[in-house]
């Protein structure tokens, strides 16, 4: 076999074993490339290896930090998550253990979908460790629509019913949604007090609306699930069903940096990349938004 050059296994940032060995490091990435109640365009299951291919190509430098600091955290790629065979409820339970074992072991989990319906069971896996004593888990949804119907296409798990569950651990903040139906603004308005969505055109209006997240999110153990698609597609074309008007890449960072200054960010999720053949761009961006992500959560503490 002597003539032939065998390509390591896909590994977030490309590190080598010296920095991304499980048992020194501080990150776990889970691939979840699970795709099954979509309802417009497919792709997302193509999502994790896509990010993850691109994200060798990312700079480990951290300019706002001054530190190339993945080195110094440690960031291990996990195998990716075998879909389940026996639907979306039975999906979201193996990604709970999964989730729930590896933050039980102290390790920082960053799931990559996959479609939304992943976003449940990372999101209660992580309240079976860190609110295990019954308090709530907040959750930062950035996202073009809200995803609050009870069920669609007969699937109370489909992506479209996501944050319905998120609700279920805890208050809820949506940023930059553009897209709702009335079963979902039914809902919004008859719980002011634990849902608040920041509509697109209130980010867009100006940063004022910041101060009122901070308040939001302070003091919360908080799960931040990115779905690519609340991005401006100008930025991220590549997803299942763009809106317009989504949020820039410095919004974007705005929110995270609010959220991780102001809360304690437990785990994150990006979902929903559906990658176009030939076109890396939104792949980068992707990855690129997930390293910066792990540094405002890991280090952007005041």
């Amino acid at each position: 076999m002597s003539g032939y050059t065998f390509l390591p296994p896909d590994n977030f940032l490309g590190l080598a074993e010296e920095f991304s060995a499980y048992e020194r490091s501080r990150v776990v990435v889970l691939p979840i490339p699970y795709e099954a109640t979509v309802s417009y365009s497919g792709g997302t299951r193509n999502g994790p290896r896509a990010i993850l291919q691109a994200s060798t190509q990312v700079e480990l430098l951290d300019r706002e930090f001054d530190d190339e600091l993945a080195l110094r955290w440690g960031v291990h790629t996990l195998p990716a998550l075998a879909p389940s065979m026996e639907g979306p409820a039975a999906m979201v339970d193996a990604i709970q253990e999964v989730v729930a074992e590896q933050a039980r072991a102290g390790k920082f989990v960053v799931g990559l979908g996959g479609e939304h319906t992943v976003s449940v069971g990372v999101a209660r896996g992580l309240a079976q460790v860190f609110c295990a004593d019954g308090s709530p888990l907040l959750t930062v949804q950035i996202d073009a629509h809200s995803d609050l119907r009870a069920s669609y296409e007969d699937s109370t798990y489909s992506h479209a019913c996501a944050a319905r569950h998120f609700h279920q651990l805890g208050p809820l903040a949506q940023i930059g949604i553009r897209s709702v139906c009335r079963e979902e603004t039914d809902y919004i308005a008859a719980n002011p007090e634990t849902v608040r969505v920041f509509f697109a055109e209130e980010v867009h209006a100006g940063p004022e609306y910041l101060a009122e997240l901070a308040e939001w999110v302070r003091g919360y153990k908080v799960f931040l699930t990115i779905d690519v698609d609340g991005i401006d597609p100008a930025l991220i074309p590549a997803t299942g069903t763009p809106e317009p008007g989504g949020l820039s890449w410095w919004q974007t960072l705005d929110v995270i940096r609010t959220v991780a200054q102001n809360a304690d960010i437990v785990g994150f999720d990006a979902v929903e990349l559906a990658p176009i053949p030939g076109y890396h761009a939104a792949d980068f961006t992707v990855a690129k938004l997930v390293y910066k992500t792990l540094a405002l959560a890991l280090e952007g503490r005041q």
